[in-house]
């Protein structure tokens, strides 16, 4: 059998109390409507018009070669711009045709583990990475990814005890069968899907053009797909290297890059490369038009790129890019941005819930409406963590969804990372699955045996038969306590949480629940693109029972990492709000105060009751700790002085 059918087939085969969690914020609150208006329009303002030109990515590509050949180490290309549209693939002659991504620890290779991918695939996924983690106030590379996405923070040697990345598990977000990417039959409009999630595999960085940001380059030529187990060091990486070469005259600015950005007093990683380290002067590339017959060749990729030459990128912010300002029937901030079809109409509108039929009063329009209002009027007044200069405002994606996990609404601001587009809508649905009488039943009917494990594990877990009956509103931070490899959180010799693979098991590319509900799409949609299988994965990424035609809970799988809360109405849950795109605590923030304030503006709509909240319990079998719920900035603001702005509500 080969490694994408082996994918394919595999599926079937904390520590302290929150500082926000506490207090009341039970069912019908009569709490006054917050008293601090919306900021003037416009709150933010829409990046530069920029786009690559295929002059640019001819350039790109020649720099790349130029490394590459210096180094003896043929390499594949691909570019893309800022939402995803593919612009070039290029294959030099010799390179490796694919790339395996890394084993188990153990050698026993789970869900992604020891998958041979195609080459292309993975340079594409680089590229998204590059462009997808990155806005105009701060650039992030996959190495940066590598270093926020592993069990400790950051991962090294000596860092053994410390508590897991900060965007542990975003790696299997803009999954190649979301139903919130797009895909290549719709002109150029993204945010588009990538091959394999998002790459931790050092080789991959975004593109700048005049200071803006413009898309991302990425390189696949050693034929290892997988990450910097120790970033305290310095790695002579030959794809970083070709990956650097390639982006220099579209440098991202010094002052923004990662390694200006601290999290938890660390700072983070942009590159090991740098221009003392080439092999090559870029700037003395040869032009690409002069490279002799039999450098290379465009290599088309099935889902992905016709091949043919480099192509031009959208200019992002425009309504061909997908991504625009909203109108003001739309949204009430003039600042706001939606996602559109290319032709005028908004891909995911405020709407209704669709899940009256299920027994509870559904959210209307306007009680979505006044949670993504009051939710991006807290994103607005928020400090921003990743953002560069200090004190910018925080910029997110956010999303509302039933409780039948069908989106209500996304909006953003216009230079949130485009990551945190179908980030936020994980995260809404992680929140309202696992919170919902549903969720055990659900999973329990899930045709792998794998998924229907993690049930009985976190029954076990909780030393309670009916756990995930909907007695317990979990938070995205609540799950992703329990999807640690440790429990608590970092704490080395503690067993796994229920939702995690265990240590010797577990790895960026096989986390647990989170990676067994989505393996199979993407395993056909991998054989898709190889020719092995003629249909491509539908936009569903699991394979929980239908609540709509076509359609579950979890479409586009869960997140583990915070910035998630469910809804609820009079105790009963009725959806979830997510939001992604800066500091996890800032999205923590966000979307908690975002619905405790749209529902006292609403007076029919709250955050679960206090009573009720994850963070009432202490679990875990060797060492008892208290889950989390939500964790808010000490400080957040930066009109007022306020300090622990989520305690009591």
């Amino acid at each position: 059998m080969s490694s994408v059918s082996r994918w394919a087939v595999s599926v079937a085969a904390l520590a302290l109390a929150s500082c926000g969690g506490g207090g009341g914020g039970g069912g019908g609150t009569t709490t006054p409507p917050p008293t601090t208006p919306p900021p003037s329009a416009p709150t933010y303002t829409l990046p530069a018009a920029q786009a690559l030109t295929s002059a640019d990515v001819q350039q790109v590509i020649a720099q790349a070669v130029a490394e590459a050949r210096a180094r003896n180490l043929p390499a594949v290309i691909a570019v893309t711009d800022r939402v995803g549209n593919v612009l070039a693939v290029y294959s030099m002659t010799g390179a490796r045709a694919s790339a395996t991504l890394r084993a188990a620890p153990n050698g026993q290779n789970m869900d992604a583990q020891g998958v041979v991918v195609p080459a292309t695939g993975a340079a594409i996924a680089k590229a998204i990475t590059g462009a997808y983690l990155s806005s105009g106030g701060n650039a992030f590379s996959t190495r940066t990814a590598s270093q926020i996405v592993q069990e400790h923070f950051p991962p090294a040697p000596s860092t053994v005890g410390l508590e897991s990345g900060p965007l542990f598990g975003v790696q299997f977000s803009s999954l190649p069968c979301s139903d919130v990417t797009t895909r290549t039959a719709t002109a150029s409009i993204g945010p588009r899907r990538s091959p394999l999630g998002l790459a931790a595999d050092p080789g991959g960085f975004p593109l700048y053009k005049n200071g803006v940001l413009v898309g991302g380059v990425g390189v696949m030529a050693d034929g290892d797909y997988g990450f910097d187990k120790n970033t305290l060091d310095t790695d002579d990486d030959g794809e970083e290297a070709i990956a650097y070469a390639a982006a220099t005259g579209f440098d991202a600015p010094t002052d923004i890059r990662a390694e200006r950005v601290t999290v938890d007093g660390t700072t983070l990683r942009f590159s090991d490369a740098s221009a003392a380290t080439l092999r090559s002067v870029p700037a003395s590339a040869p032009a690409f038009g002069s490279l002799p017959a039999g450098t290379g060749t465009f290599t088309a990729v099935t889902g992905y790129y016709a091949g043919g030459g480099a192509v031009a990128g959208a200019t992002y912010g425009t309504e061909a890019s997908g991504l625009r300002l909203a109108s003001t029937a739309e949204f009430s901030n003039a600042s706001a941005m939606v996602l559109t079809n290319g032709a005028g109409q908004n891909r995911f509108p405020i709407r209704a819930g669709t899940d009256a039929a299920d027994g509870l009063t559904a959210l209307t329009e306007a009680e979505v409406r006044a949670i993504l209002e009051e939710a991006f009027t807290v994103m607005s007044r928020a400090r921003a963590q990743i953002r560069r200069p200090l004190d910018s405002r925080a910029q997110v994606s956010i999303t509302v969804v039933d409780s039948r996990g069908q989106i209500l609404g996304i909006v953003r601001s216009p230079d949130a990372p485009v990551f945190g587009i179908d980030v936020s809508a994980q995260k809404a649905r992680t929140a309202s699955f696992f919170s919902g009488t549903f969720a055990a039943a659900e999973l329990g009917a899930d045709p792998s045996a794998d998924v229907r494990g993690f049930v009985q594990k976190t029954r076990d877990f909780f030393a309670d038969p009916a756990a995930l009956t909907g007695k317990t509103a979990f938070g995205a931070r609540s799950i992703g306590n329990l999807a640690r490899p440790y429990f608590p959180d970092g704490e080395v010799g503690r067993p796994n949480g229920p939702l995690s693979r265990p240590i010797a098991q577990w790895s960026p590319l096989s986390t647990g629940l989170q990676s067994a509900l989505i393996i199979g799409n993407v395993g056909q949609h991998l054989n898709f693109i190889t020719g092995a299988a003629a249909a491509d994965t539908p936009q569903r990424c699991t394979s929980l029972p239908e609540v709509a035609a076509g359609q579950n809970r979890l479409q586009n799988g869960i997140q583990i990492f915070p910035g998630g809360v469910p809804i609820y109405r009079g105790g009963r849950l009725v959806g979830g709000v997510g939001v992604s795109g800066d500091g996890i605590d800032q999205d923590d923030m966000i979307s908690f105060l975002g619905l405790y304030n749209g529902g006292a503006r609403v007076q029919t709509l709250s955050n679960a009751a206090a009573a009720m909240r994850a963070d009432q319990l202490v679990v875990g079998p060797t060492a008892p700790a208290r889950l989390r719920y939500v964790s808010c900035p000490f400080a957040p603001f930066l009109d007022t002085a306020d300090q622990n702005v989520c305690q009591g509500k």
